[in-house]
């Protein structure tokens, strides 16, 4: 599983176009958003609203985009089939992936916290522990997610579906921006999704807003419902 897990952050970090989602366009999001005044975010304290928001990008971005791209592509070559006929076996092989993902965004949240902190971030250390139970919690539903898409569509339609997706989400999901910064309904929907609940739960606990329970009962729920999908519909070949 340790090789396994090594393999998979490589594979990652070597895939120019994955590196570029991952780590690169949340960077120069980061950067954008908290230097420029392009988009009116109604604060001056600019960092403090973009830093959580780009975090949770950069986990949608790795454990759903990322993966999801990654899996369907096996799949369709059969390595998945094969990898689950050796002593690794198909726990093994998830376990893999989900350790390769970890180191991944290990590698991302050091990147992005230190440019934010160097931009002026100053996070409410006891909202830490808080932040750390929605990133997992995101983690959770966005692969669940991710394995929902590569284990039941072709691989081509994975490539361009959790593309597309990242996108709409980007725009309008909450993840970075604030749901109340949205037009109209675009608010109230983006609360109930994984992107809105992963970005809102990251910027009330790191600002100082206590255990956000809303975000977190939201993520629970997509983790579960995706999840329970995955078991029943998840093909390996």
């Amino acid at each position: 599983m340790r090789a396994q897990a090594v393999f998979e952050m490589g594979t990652v970090l070597r895939n120019g176009e994955q590196l570029v989602i991952t780590l690169v366009l949340p960077t120069l999001l980061l950067v954008v958003l908290a230097r420029t005044g392009l988009v009116d975010l109604g604060t001056e304290d600019r960092i403090s609203l973009v830093a959580p928001g780009v975090l949770a990008l950069a986990v949608m971005s790795t454990a759903f985009t990322s993966q999801a791209i990654a899996t369907g592509f096996d799949r369709r070559n059969g390595v998945l089939r094969l990898l689950a006929t050796t002593p690794l076996g198909r726990g093994g092989l998830l376990a893999g992936k989900i350790l390769g993902m970890a180191c991944v965004q290990a590698v991302q949240m050091t990147v992005l916290v230190v440019v934010a902190v160097v931009l002026g971030w100053r996070p409410d250390v006891a909202g830490v522990p808080a932040a750390l139970v929605v990133l997992v919690l995101g983690t959770s539903a966005f692969t669940a997610l991710a394995l929902l898409l590569a284990g039941t569509l072709r691989a081509e339609a994975v490539l361009a579906v959790a593309n597309l997706v990242w996108v709409l989400l980007l725009a309008g999901g909450g993840v970075v921006l604030p749901a109340d910064l949205l037009p109209g309904p675009m608010g109230s929907l983006a609360t109930l999704l994984p992107s809105g609940a992963l970005g809102e739960g990251l910027r009330t606990a790191l600002t100082g807003g206590g255990l956000p329970l809303a975000p977190i009962v939201v993520l629970t729920v997509w983790t579960v419902a995706a999840g329970a999908l995955v078991s029943r519909a998840f093909r390996w070949s």
